[in-house]
């Protein structure tokens, strides 16, 4: 049965086969037959959901609930990248935007999300009054774990100047109902940046800073895939995390020594 959706946004968008094909990298014969009623993998749906500015769900209404857990280990896998670098702005902005239930931020620092999207404060400040729920985790700057990282990565700028500049950052959020920002004192597993049921997550190197480090693309298929296992990461570290207080909230270090 031909997918109707799918044709119509085509059409409102002024989308043809070959401009598809072209931003999912494809064959444009793969693309007719999308719209001839065949689901296209994961990834494709995520991309054309994108290029039409569609939910994915209303084009492919059925694809959800084909999914069992026998999928194979890359379908919740959208897009990988060898440096979280690569990954440009305006993709990071698109899943903060699009973020209505559910935005947790887990890494050592987070300070490269403010340089990378400027007002992303007021961002997640306007989310957070919407009535989404804003979990923020950054590295305990006096923790053993912080310093033993900093020793690795020999940074100019070290781990502890990060913490604190981006405390001043986000401090609007600390008092922001809705939004809870809280300090850890894991060791440097992952950092995870969820979206509802998308989710960007670093697996951090020895001795690599984040900017090198790879980065991939969730989206949650099903409650046992990818997405499931490192939003229970999260979850784990969440529940060993402390609130950071009014005593915490120090002058930022802008050079490292």
């Amino acid at each position: 049965m031909a997918n109707e959706r799918l044709r119509s946004a085509f059409n409102r968008a002024g989308l043809t086969s070959e401009r598809a094909a072209h931003h999912a990298q494809v064959d444009p014969k793969t693309v007719q037959k999308w719209l001839a009623g065949r689901v296209p993998h994961p990834r494709h749906r995520w991309a054309v959901s994108e290029l039409v500015g569609e939910d994915e769900e209303y084009l492919w209404p059925d694809a959800r609930r084909q999914v069992v857990d026998g999928l194979g280990g890359v379908a919740e896998v959208l897009s990988a990248y060898p440096y979280r670098s690569k990954v440009d702005a305006s993709r990071w902005r698109r899943l903060i935007e699009n973020g209505e239930r559910q935005i947790d931020l887990l890494g050592y620092t987070l300070y490269f999300l403010p340089e990378l999207v400027h007002e992303i404060v007021e961002l997640l400040q306007a989310k957070a009054d919407a009535g989404c729920q804003v979990r923020i985790v950054m590295a305990d700057p006096d923790c053993k774990q912080v310093r033993l990282r900093d020793e690795e990565e020999l940074e100019p700028i070290t781990i502890v100047a990060r913490i604190h500049t981006s405390l001043r950052t986000y401090a609007p959020l600390l008092d922001q109902p809705n939004c809870d920002i809280r300090y850890q004192s894991a060791p440097l597993y992952n950092s995870i940046y969820r979206f509802d049921d998308e989710m960007f997550v670093t697996p951090h190197l020895y001795a690599t800073p984040g900017h090198s480090a790879p980065l991939f693309h969730l989206r949650r298929l099903g409650p046992n895939g990818m997405f499931s296992r490192f939003a229970s990461h999260f979850e784990a570290i969440w529940s060993d995390t402390e609130p950071i207080g009014q005593d915490r909230r120090r002058t930022p270090v802008r050079t490292g020594g």
